[in-house]
């Protein structure tokens, strides 16, 4: 090859590697966005426990490709009827038993997740197997675990208890697909000042 010819062949592998870098760079941009845009707050909580973005977006693709394998079932109208009575059972009786209310709460609230088809085996697993199609709510959950976890060493008030149960109410009613979990007309749940009273709505 003559020197010319060299030189526009250096000249083309500069440039197709810089093409090769930009698609890079704009693929990951992408893929960035588009985790943040499907996970919203956990993105950031998983960056912060990850330390970098780049571990934090391998570890939510991850967990994009383990719910894939699931079968998660819309539930019937019939089935999401009958969640909810049990809901508002569990609801009524926070008012006399608040901590008693609570795991029952949580245990309701994971056998919701085995009839929606999530396994049910680990918390931590569970919750990120939930942050894949629930994002929005999966930091209140992993909040109100952590207040129940709480009350099992005798830490948490009923306020608290109050709080974890709203937290469980929504990813609750999330997983209902639509078919709510309606309060009874005697609750103190969402009362603030009702600690531990009926309140008629």
């Amino acid at each position: 090859m003559t020197a010319q010819t060299w030189v526009w062949v250096v000249i083309a592998v500069i440039v197709i590697v810089a093409l090769a870098a930009a698609v890079f760079v704009v693929s990951r941009r992408r893929r960035s966005q588009q985790l943040k845009e499907r996970f919203g707050p956990e993105y950031d909580r998983t960056v912060g426990t990850a330390g970098s973005s780049q571990a934090a977006e391998a570890e939510l693709e991850s967990r994009k490709q383990r719910r894939e394998q699931f079968e998660i079932r819309p539930l019937s109208a019939q089935t999401a009827a009958d969640y909810a009575e049990r809901w508002k059972q569990v609801q009524v009786h926070f008012v006399d038993a608040p901590a008693d209310a609570l795991r029952e709460a949580d245990v309701l609230l994971s056998e919701l997740m085995r009839e929606r088809g999530y396994p049910v085996e680990d918390f931590e697993q569970r919750a990120a197997d939930i942050s894949v199609d629930h994002p929005a709510f999966v930091e209140n959950y992993r909040a109100g675990h952590a207040i129940a976890v709480g009350d099992s060493t005798g830490q948490a008030s009923t306020e608290d208890l109050r709080q974890a149960f709203r937290h469980y109410r929504a990813l609750f009613e999330d997983l209902l697909g639509g078919h709510e979990a309606q309060p009874s007309g005697k609750e103190s749940v969402d009362e603030p000042g009702s600690d531990r009273r009926e309140v008629t709505r």
